[in-house]
C-alpha cells in the first residue's frame, strides 16, 4: 500500500475562512490524510478538532499524524455528524470544513477501483463497504445506466455507453477498471476519443457518484453539520464538480435569504428569517502557484458562510 497522500487544495483560503478560535471546537468532515485536519488543530490551544472519514486507512493515517495534537479521528460518514457529537458530549461547534475531492491516495491505490488509468478491480466504494461499481454495471438496465451516467457524469453520450456496456455484458462479466474504460471509450464517436484526454471520466465519475450516494449524502450531511454549528460558526465547503456546487451554493443561498414570498409579491407576508450570511460572494478558486503544483486545485471551488 503507497503511502496515504491527499495535497490539500484551498489550504490558507480555509484556514483564513474559518475564522478559527483558538478555544473552538471545530469539525473537519473529511479527514483524509489530514492535510486540512492537521493545519486546523495547530491553530488550536484549548479547543479540540474532530475529524471524521468513513475511510478506516485515512482514519489509521490522519490518527497517527495528529497524534500530537489537540485532535480526535472518528471512523464515520459526516451525514452522522450529530450522532457522533452527541456521542462526544460536545453541543455545538464553533467551524466546519468538508473538502470533497477524492484524495489522491484513493486514486494512486489501483485496487480502489476509482482510476481509469490503472487496472484494477471495479469497486470505488469510499468506505469499502455496500454496493461496488461493477454490480451496477452489471445489474442496471439499460434506462438506469443511462440515467446514472447522464446526470452524475453529465456525460451526453450516455445511452451510447450504457447501450455499450449492455452488450458486452452479454458476453462477460464486465469487473476491471481498464476493461470498462476500454469499452467506454470505444463506444464514442472517433472524434471525440481524440478530442477527449480522458474519454472515460464522465462515466467514472457518475459511478463513483451513484455508489456512494454522494449527493443525497451532500444533502443530509451539510443540513446535519449546520444545525450543530454554533451562532457566527463558520462553514467551508471545498467541491470538485458542478453537480456538487450547485446543491452546496443552492442550499447556502437559502439559509442566507430571509423573505421566500414571490418575487412579484410587492410586500413581504412571510416573515422570514435569514439563518446565515454569505461570506464568499462567489466561489473562491485556487490562485496560479497553487495551480501549478497541486493539478487537483484546477476544478477545485470554496464556499464559506457564516451562521447567524
Amino acid at each position: 500500500m503507497s503511502e496515504f497522500s491527499h495535497e490539500p487544495v484551498l489550504l490558507q483560503e480555509v484556514i483564513e475562512g474559518l475564522n478559527i478560535l483558538p478555544h473552538g471546537i471545530y469539525l473537519d468532515g473529511t479527514a483524509g490524510g489530514a492535510g486540512h485536519s492537521a493545519e486546523i488543530a495547530k491553530q488550536l490551544t484549548t479547543g479540540k478538532l474532530i475529524a471524521l472519514d468513513q475511510d478506516p486507512v485515512a482514519v489509521k493515517v490522519a490518527t497517527e499524524r495528529m497524534k500530537d495534537l489537540p485532535a480526535q479521528v472518528v471512523e464515520a460518514n459526516f451525514k452522522d455528524t450529530q450522532l457522533i457529537l452527541h456521542s462526544l458530549n460536545i453541543n455545538g461547534i464553533d467551524g466546519a470544513l468538508l473538502d470533497l475531492g477524492v484524495s489522491s491516495h484513493q486514486l494512486d491505490e489501483a485496487e480502489r477501483g476509482f482510476s481509469y488509468n490503472k487496472d484494477a478491480p471495479l469497486d470505488m466504494r469510499m468506505s469499502g463497504k455496500g454496493t461496488t461499481a461493477a454490480d451496477l454495471v452489471n445489474t442496471l438496465t439499460l434506462e438506469e445506466l443511462t440515467k446514472i451516467i447522464t446526470e452524475y457524469g453529465e456525460e451526453k453520450y450516455a445511452y451510447y455507453i450504457a447501450k455499450k456496456i449492455i452488450s458486452e455484458r452479454e458476453k462477460r462479466e464486465i469487473t476491471g477498471t481498464q476493461q470498462l474504460a476500454e469499452l467506454i471509450t470505444s463506444s464514442l464517436p472517433p472524434a471525440v476519443r481524440r478530442k477527449e484526454k480522458n474519454p472515460a471520466r464522465k462515466t467514472f465519475q457518475a459511478l463513483r457518484i451513484a455508489v456512494n450516494n454522494e449527493l443525497g449524502v451532500l444533502q443530509e450531511g451539510i443540513e446535519n453539520i449546520f444545525e450543530t454549528l454554533n451562532p457566527g460558526g463558520r462553514f467551508c465547503i471545498i467541491t470538485f464538480h458542478s453537480l456538487e456546487d450547485r446543491l452546496v451554493k443552492h442550499t447556502f443561498r437559502q439559509w442566507c435569504t430571509a423573505c421566500t414570498c414571490p418575487p412579484q409579491q410587492p410586500i413581504c407576508t412571510c416573515g422570514g428569517v435569514a439563518k446565515a450570511k454569505a461570506i464568499t460572494r462567489k466561489a473562491i478558486r485556487a490562485q496560479a502557484e497553487e495551480l501549478e503544483t497541486n493539478r487537483r486545485s484546477r476544478s477545485a471551488s470554496l464556499r464559506i458562510i457564516e451562521k447567524i
